[in-house]
């Protein structure tokens, strides 16, 4: 063993002296280096031009997945030229003097690198022409989405207005339009829905009367004045009453009291508005065609169901019934409460107008006997006496229907009447 002084001596000594790397031989002195480099040049340089050659054939037809393809074996080819490029410099330094045999295989490189440059600018070009493509083919796909919205668009236009071809006819079989049968229950089913759209609307409305400070007493006597109420609760009968009146006005009418052209008024026509509608958001449609009779309907139901006066007070100010009477359907949840209304009561028009003969409306005035044949009490628990004179029409809450030989009651609130606790 060696003193402890002495190895570190050693080790000093050791740390001290640099490590030089077994040197490389140069490739100038090494023939089949030198012609291994050429031949993987030259192969790399042939497998250059078949990838050209690919990303040139790619673009007649025009194909985007062999293009990409293309491309990406175009840039791995000029990654390893790329590669024995910087191999050489690095163990090849440039010598002092250049032989003949030198100066030819420098020259043959530049050619090969100009090659390469070439090559370069032409994938760049094709890469260009790839993103413009690519950007027609996103400009086309969303030209025909658009069509498309505007072909359903106008497919439920045609269907609104009943103009039916044979075709749409089948397509609208398929999709599950005509799996319902026109019968006087199908029609009964929808009396009872609009009353109760009726009586939905009414209680929001009244709600806000209460919020902006009504005198909900006067409200219901200058509706229908004298009318006597067995329980102050009732009075909510004279605001479904106006919803109804003016609801109802015109419903005798084809039209509907609604002027506009080129309408058409079959039964077919009539029945295929009712399955149109029947499944769709209303303001969804009204989105789509807000000037289409349903919109002109809505309009103008909105302006004499709600009055001036009382949406300044809800709002505090008229911007929503401005905004309707410009033609618009405002997307306020008030709107759109009152435009499930609107629905129920357009679609028991065509659905009445579809039948053949036609259901026919009736009402019931102020101070008619009461007739259990014809009319029905919003009121169950009323005391009747035989011995006093029939009860009287106090408010007509719905209007009544003849369908074929059948009668729909109207629903109607007696006045004066008890009721049992």
């Amino acid at each position: 063993m060696l003193p402890s002084g002495a190895k570190d001596t050693q080790l000093r000594e050791s740390n001290s002296q640099k490590v030089h790397p077994q040197p490389m031989e140069e490739m100038n002195q090494n023939p089949e280096a030198v012609e291994a480099l050429i031949s993987k040049i030259f192969t790399n340089i042939s497998s250059l031009k078949s990838a050209y050659i690919q990303l040139q054939a790619a673009h007649t037809p025009y194909d985007p997945e062999k293009i990409q393809a293309a491309d990406k074996l175009v840039i791995s080819e000029l990654k390893n030229l790329s590669e024995l490029k910087h191999f050489y410099r690095e163990n090849n330094p440039k010598p002092v003097c250049i032989s003949p045999q030198d100066s030819r295989l420098a020259a043959e490189i530049q050619e090969q690198q100009s090659l390469l440059k070439t090559y370069e600018v032409m994938v760049k070009k094709f890469q260009s022409e790839i993103q413009n493509k690519d950007s027609e083919i996103l400009q086309l796909q969303q030209l025909i989405e658009e069509a498309n919205q505007k072909r359903a668009k106008l497919e439920k236009n045609l269907k609104l207005r009943g103009m039916y071809t044979k075709e749409s006819e089948g397509s609208a079989v398929e999709n599950g339009f005509f799996h319902v049968d026109l019968t006087p229950e199908l029609f009964t089913s929808f009396v009872e829905a609009t009353f109760k759209a009726i009586h939905d609307f009414s209680k929001p409305l009244i709600n806000m009367m209460k919020a902006a400070g009504w005198d909900l007493d006067a409200a219901a006597n200058s509706i229908e004045p004298n009318v006597v109420y067995a329980k102050r609760a009732h009075k909510k009968y004279a605001f479904e009453s106006h919803i109804c009146q003016q609801m109802f006005s015109g419903f005798q009418q084809e039209t509907f009291g609604i002027k506009a052209d080129d309408l058409t008024l079959t039964k077919e026509s009539f029945f295929n508005q009712f399955l149109a509608l029947r499944e769709m958001d209303p303001l969804d449609m009204l989105g789509q065609n807000p000037d289409s009779i349903f919109g002109k309907f809505c309009r103008g139901k909105y302006l004499v169901v709600v009055h001036p006066k009382m949406e300044a007070s809800f709002f505090g100010n008229l911007d929503q019934r401005n905004y309707v009477m410009g033609g618009g359907h405002p997307r306020t949840p008030f709107y759109q409460a009152f435009l499930k209304l609107a629905k129920s009561v357009w679609l028991l028009h065509r659905l009445a107008n579809s039948f053949d003969p036609s259901v026919k409306v009736f009402q019931v005035k102020r101070g008619s006997e009461f007739s259990e044949v014809y009319m029905d009490s919003v009121v169950k628990n009323l005391i009747m006496d035989e011995n006093e004179k029939k009860p009287e029409v106090g408010l007509m809450v719905m209007p009544g229907f003849w369908i074929g030989g059948s009668v729909i009651q109207s629903r109607v609130y007696l006045s004066g009447m008890k009721i049992a606790e």
